[in-house]
């Protein structure tokens, strides 16, 4: 649901949304579903817990007890002047490893700075208190780091350290949306810099308008911060967020497998072929993959793909809290699942995004027409899913780790208050379960 300005109105941009989950089913099968946080996720289990049908894919190593999470990837779009990665001889590899990150983030603090200062990273970011309300429960958490949205780029490094930091405490694994505003550089080096144990799923958010230039912008400073920093903590590259849907929303169609969401596909594919051969020319091995809304998924564009990340949001499907979480997870395997496993690749699936807003910028919004928007059912969609989602096997990405005021700003409603966190980085009135 990460929205790209595209000089949308709010209007526009919540009559989008509309139209998506005009398209998907009511809530179905919850008859023993309830609010209780010990509720497992869909209908019956025969003993207690949802048998796992689908293979994991990404970083395993925080899930297990003596492990901590690994976390991951962040989103930064930046105005940046073009990235210079000079020619090395190799002296010693880790001369060579040192001299690139430095031009990387060198070029990073540039662009960062164009529109205000440098934040000083002070004393050792390794070195960090940790807040007892905070466990490392999430699956993942989709992170969009601050002043990260291209073309107004002023990302600091010293708070996308605080974010790694506080991420951290609360999972393994971050989703980025894009690599614009050097954010794919920006988060590898805060990773390195807290040595957190993160996992990183980078992508690129192509344009489907602009003949790729921001393809080819954010490939580049993709290729760089590989370069740079290396796959240790990167777990896949995923290009293009909702593509088929805004493709198919800018032509006045709705099936993502018709004529005109086939035509979404002929360009979106070449640029997932061009990332595997960058990958492949870099002599790196990472999966590529793509993120649209759940019921949007072209079958060319997944069969093309290691991984299928899907935006699984019940508020927008105007289902009540209580019936949120089965909802969600009902949703998902009979949409995205069964469509993967459909499929001759049979490429891995994960929620993309998930959760539920907290507050709203104009009242009427802040209903779906079954709930509101509030920390209290914010509350409630932790308690009965996240736990319950670890259990049986569901991999997602928890929608967000903190409110973006920028959405409040453009497109209004709830879009800016999804966040587990302010915008201030301080916890909202919930807590965190121990899973």
């Amino acid at each position: 649901m990460y929205l790209q300005p595209r000089g949308s109105s709010p209007s526009i941009a919540n009559s989008e949304l509309n139209d998506y989950y005009d398209q998907l089913p009511p809530p179905h099968r919850l008859s023993s579903f309830s609010t209780n946080s010990t509720t497992h996720l869909a209908e019956t289990y025969t003993d207690g817990a949802p048998i796992r049908t689908r293979p994991y894919y990404g970083d395993r190593r925080g899930e297990f007890p003596e492990t901590p999470f690994v976390e991951e990837k962040a989103f930064t779009r930046s105005s940046r002047k073009k990235w210079i990665v000079w020619g090395l001889v190799v002296v010693g590899l880790l001369a060579v490893a040192g001299a690139v990150a430095g031009v990387v983030i060198s070029q990073t603090s540039k662009s960062s700075s164009s529109s205000g200062s440098n934040l000083a990273i002070t004393g050792d970011p390794s070195q960090f208190s940790k807040d007892s309300r905070l466990k490392q429960s999430f699956y993942g958490i989709a992170y969009t780091p601050e002043d990260s949205i291209y073309p107004n780029c002023n990302i600091q490094l010293a708070d996308v350290v605080t974010d790694m930091q506080l991420l951290s405490q609360l999972t393994s694994r971050i989703r980025l949306y894009g690599s614009d505003c050097n954010t794919t550089a920006m988060v590898l080096e805060a990773i390195q810099l807290t040595q957190v144990n993160m996992t990183v799923f980078i992508a690129n958010y192509p344009d489907a308008t602009d003949d790729g230039v921001a393809y080819n912008r954010q490939k580049t400073a993709i290729e760089s911060a590989i370069q740079a920093y290396g796959t240790d903590h990167i777990g896949g590259v995923t290009v293009g967020n909702e593509f088929i849907l805004d493709y198919l929303d800018a032509n006045g169609a709705t099936d993502p497998n018709g004529s005109v969401g086939n035509q979404g596909a002929a360009i979106l594919t070449p640029l997932i072929d061009d990332t595997k051969s960058m990958l492949q020319s870099l002599g790196v091995t990472l999966k590529v993959g793509n993120a649209d809304a759940g019921s949007f998924f072209n079958d060319k564009v997944l069969a093309d793909v290691d991984y299928g990340m899907a935006n699984v949001h019940p508020w927008f499907a105007n289902v009540s809290i209580d019936a949120a979480a089965g909802w969600t997870w009902d949703f998902f395997e009979d949409t995205d699942v069964a469509l993967a496993q459909n499929l001759s690749n049979k490429p891995d699936m994960s929620i993309a995004e998930t959760g539920w807003p907290t507050n709203s910028s104009d009242a009427g919004n802040e209903s779906n027409g079954a709930s509101t928007a509030s920390e209290a059912n914010l509350q409630t969609f932790i308690d009965t899913f996240v736990c319950q989602a670890n259990a049986n096997g569901t991999e997602y990405f928890f929608f967000e780790y903190f409110d973006e005021p920028w959405k409040t700003q453009q497109f209004g409603g709830v879009e800016g208050y999804w966040g587990l966190f302010y915008s201030n980085r301080t916890l909202k009135n919930i807590e965190i379960p121990d899973c």
